[in-house]
């Protein structure tokens, strides 16, 4: 089965220029209509992400008893659709952060006090919605936040490009990993003792074949989570969040969940502990899920590992 890092992404950086473009100078409905036929064409001919995302939307489908949209090819437009709308977001916080609209945090304070102490951390994140507008809750307190991500497909010099280009005062930095190694593992205690927060993707296990995961349910089907955020924050002994804002209608939402003042993995037992975290971070994807069902952008079979290892089994 192929990973889901070495899908492409044909066009990405100037496709996003040009619709980044259409929206500076037409505003957010021509960029709806200049979107949708690239994204109908998008549907059409990539099969595994149309697949993937029709899986999604049943899945989540079956686990709210058909409260979430029902996982037909419109909605899976639409989930597309609001990929797409993400992405812009993602640009326009760093940009013009006056055009995201309203936004509400939920549990943010232990966040804020670290960053108005100049205390950095770990913080999970996730393929839901946008997570670059937790920024918009720094702006707001007048706090800086400064982000290292961690990102393990090709994509990351071309969007870091992109971000430089579209957003030149943005302070995010995305770094494309294959592994942990002892000197980016050096280099990122730098960076937290300097304040900063490592961005870590709790959704998506990483492209090295060494990467390890952990068995979890997540909308009531068992999935493989990834242990690297927890390992690396027991490594850097720093505290540990879970950081998820989405679009939900008109409003922002960011919700933040602190998982650990700091993680601590025993010899014994230790994967023990990991599969907890894992499991308390796909809880809280599943409810972010039921409140923004088209926001999980993992467009690929996400179930498909989970099955695999039960049929070895």
């Amino acid at each position: 089965m192929m990973h889901w890092a070495r899908m492409g992404e044909a066009g990405f950086v100037s496709g996003m220029k040009f619709l980044f473009t259409v929206y500076r100078w037409l505003g957010r409905w021509p960029f709806r209509i200049a979107l949708y036929p690239v994204l109908a064409w998008y549907v059409a001919t990539r099969a595994i992400a149309r697949t993937s995302s029709r899986e999604y939307l049943a899945q989540l489908h079956q686990y709210t008893g058909g409260q979430s949209p029902q996982p037909t090819l419109l909605n899976v437009l639409r989930h597309f659709g609001a990929f797409a709308e993400t992405l812009l977001d993602k640009l326009l916080v760093w940009s013009a952060p006056e055009r995201i609209g309203n936004v509400v945090v939920q549990g943010g304070e232990p966040l804020i006090e670290m960053l108005e102490a100049g205390q950095g951390g770990v913080m999970v994140a996730s393929h839901i919605g946008n997570f670059e507008l937790c920024r918009a809750l720094a702006k707001q307190r007048r706090a800086t936040l400064k982000l290292t991500i961690f990102t393990h497909t090709r994509h990351a010099q071309q969007f870091n490009r992109l971000m430089r280009e579209l957003a030149p005062g943005s302070q995010v930095d995305l770094i494309q990993v294959t592994d942990l190694s002892s000197a980016t593992a050096v280099l990122l205690a730098e960076r937290v003792a300097r304040g900063e927060f490592i961005v870590i993707a709790g959704d998506r296990i990483p492209v090295s074949d060494q990467g390890r995961s952990v068995p979890v349910s997540f909308l009531g089907a068992p999935a493989q989570l990834p242990v690297g955020p927890y390992m690396i924050a027991a490594i850097l002994k720093c505290p540990v969040f879970a950081v998820i804002a989405s679009k939900r209608a008109t409003e922002t939402h960011i919700t933040i969940a602190k998982m650990a003042d700091a993680v601590s993995l025993p010899r014994q037992n230790r994967m023990v502990m990991v599969s907890q975290l894992a499991q308390q971070y796909a809880d809280l994807l599943a409810q972010e899920c039921q409140l923004a069902p088209l926001q999980w952008f993992n467009f690929y079979p996400f179930w498909a590992q989970a099955r695999t290892q039960e049929a070895h089994a």
